[in-house]
């Protein structure tokens, strides 16, 4: 039976790793938004379609690590990227960034198969010394990027809006218009960054775009007087969307509900200026509007919900003979291959959100003792009654002992170990547990729509999925499991949220090696960004609060379905 864990802070991480400077240095969390003008061109039929990759360098390291990377942009020379970089920005140090932006082809995950569209270096300093203003530099390959940075307000408001559009222009030849907004906020030297984006509606002058959720620090800096730009676009599969219209409100105005204040007129401004009998290209309606508190993960935390990990290990042929040294298998005496670095990296964080630190861990696509019948769902420890394992040290004990044992087969199945998180998870949904499966992955999946199946039906659980690809693979195909840009579904039927995230592990060895403590904290930080977020809205969604009363959590009982 789980107690809830008290948080402590500041202090090493487990197993004594250094996070970094020390806590109490002063920090502030900052975020960044990016745009860029008159890049290069790489496509011969079309536009670059650009990613910005932001880096780094490590304090007092001549080496880089990667702090995130935007949303593709299709076919723009001049992209505004939506999703914001968050970065610890310290006063006394001088913090050197760089800003790698690449034409990304979607068929290939791999930085370097990527045309890279140049890159430019600052540092923190510059960009936050423009105090909310934008940095424009100049990039080593054409064009300029466009950076700001911004204080993350403390604010836990969470906004909700509905709009509908009426009477819009009609933009396209043979149809009508398939319309989305993007949503603006005003900086203190009055230019806007764009914060949201919606979906697009196909064929309508009459849209009604899903509901919109959005923090209130990231619509208008916590700020309900601040001005909000709402620009409402045609959608181009080219990437030239037409603007159709613009209007401007605050959140104030807007919580005032719908009526005459909140139905706008969408003005364009070039028809404006052409036509003195221009009146507007339709309307923007607002049809409800509301702002409440929403709890934060340390919220739920403090109030006693647990974090419950578990780990599945590959040991399909794939991942190669584990004597032989060029297996990711292989394991050799003061050197972590990949799957211990994937497995202290995230296991050591996860740990300190579960009381007991029994963790169950699992294996797929071996054959086993001692009938060396193929599973696709065993406990690693071997042992055919109990997959739990005492901390990291345990799982590792019991991985080490595995790769003695167990012959690697195959196919890479990932439907049964999701499936058996899921039933626990299922039979577990009183707003005190929350279930992370971390699986380690050298392949790309051989049963992809019974994957989409168990995922989709997963994401009403609380649950979370960890994929850690390891080795050289391309793992372009599993980026559609992670539903940052696509939603996830399965014969029709879509993912009721995220819960999946998926991370290259050689994106963050590169020059650090296996061994590097440094390496998996920057893994960590990676493979966990996602989770409280996860957590979070599942909760919201079950109308869970911190600290509500709960009948009993998981006890260390397991069995196999």
């Amino acid at each position: 039976m789980h107690k809830a864990r008290r948080m402590e802070a500041g202090g090493m991480t487990p197993g004594g790793m250094p996070p970094g400077p020390p806590q109490m240095m002063p920090m502030t969390k900052v975020e960044l938004s990016l745009a860029a003008k008159d890049l290069k061109n790489k496509d011969v039929m079309s536009k670059s379609d650009p990613v910005c990759i932001v880096y780094m360098k490590e304090t007092g390291q001549d080496r880089w690590f990667e702090l995130g990377r935007t949303e593709m942009i299709k076919d723009s020379l001049s992209p505004q990227w939506v999703r914001k970089i968050e970065a610890d920005y310290r006063f006394e140090e001088r913090q050197m960034m760089k800003f790698a932006i690449y034409d990304w082809d979607t068929k290939s995950s791999k930085v370097d198969e990527q045309d890279s569209l140049g890159s430019v270096e600052c540092s923190l300093g510059e960009i936050m010394g423009r105090q909310g203003s934008q940095l424009s530099l100049t990039v080593k390959g054409g064009g300029k990027l466009i950076v700001q940075g911004d204080e993350l307000s403390g604010s836990k408001e969470v906004v909700t809006m509905s709009f509908i559009g009426s009477g819009l222009d009609k933009k396209d030849t043979f149809g009508k218009s398939d319309p989305f907004l993007i949503f603006y906020r005003c900086n203190d030297n009055s230019s806007y960054i764009a914060v949201h984006k919606t979906e697009y509606v196909k064929k309508t002058l009459d849209p009604v775009w899903k509901p919109i959720v959005v923090p209130a620090r990231v619509l208008c800096a916590g700020d309900h007087n601040r001005n909000i730009k709402i620009e409402c676009y045609d959608w181009d599969s080219d990437g030239s969307h037409d603007l159709i219209g613009e209007c401007y409100t605050t959140l104030e105005k807007l919580l005032e509900g719908p009526g005459n204040s909140n139905t706008y007129s969408l003005i364009n401004p070039k028809k404006k200026a052409k036509k003195s009998s221009y009146k507007d290209s339709g309307k923007l309606i607002l049809k409800s509007a509301s702002c409440h508190i929403e709890p934060s993960f340390l919220d739920y935390i403090r109030g006693g919900t647990q974090i419950h990990f578990t780990v599945a290990v590959d040991f399909t042929a794939s991942n190669g003979d584990p004597r032989s040294s060029g297996s990711l298998h292989y394991l050799q005496p003061g050197v972590d291959n990949q799957y211990v670095v994937a497995i202290k990296a995230v296991g050591e964080i996860i740990q300190d959100y579960d009381s007991d630190k029994m963790f169950p861990a699992l294996g797929f696509g071996g054959r086993i003792p001692p009938k060396w019948e193929v599973s696709h769902e065993f406990f690693l420890n071997l042992r055919p009654d109990n997959p739990y394992c005492q901390g990291v040290p345990g799982i590792l004990d019991a991985y080490y002992r595995a790769i003695q044992s167990v012959g690697l087969y195959g196919p890479t199945n990932f439907a049964p170990v999701i499936n058996h998180v899921a039933n626990f998870a299922r039979a577990h949904q009183d707003g005190k547990n929350y279930f992370v499966l971390l699986i380690i992955t050298d392949g790309i999946i051989t049963d992809m729509a019974n994957t989409r199946k168990a995922l989709v039906h997963a994401s009403n659980l609380p649950m979370s999925v960890i994929i850690v690809g390891v080795g050289n693979e391309d793992f372009a195909a599993m980026e559609q499991l992670d539903g940052d840009e696509k939603r996830l579904s399965y014969n029709g039927m879509y993912a009721e949220r995220d819960i999946v995230q998926f991370v290259e592990l050689r994106r963050h060895l590169g020059s650090y090696g296996g061994q590097s403590e440094y390496s998996r904290v920057r893994l960590a930080k990676d493979v966990l960004a996602e989770i409280p977020n996860q957590l979070v809205s599942w909760m919201k969604l079950r109308g869970h609060r911190p600290g509500a009363k709960t009948v009993q959590g998981p006890t260390n009982t397991y069995g196999m379905e």
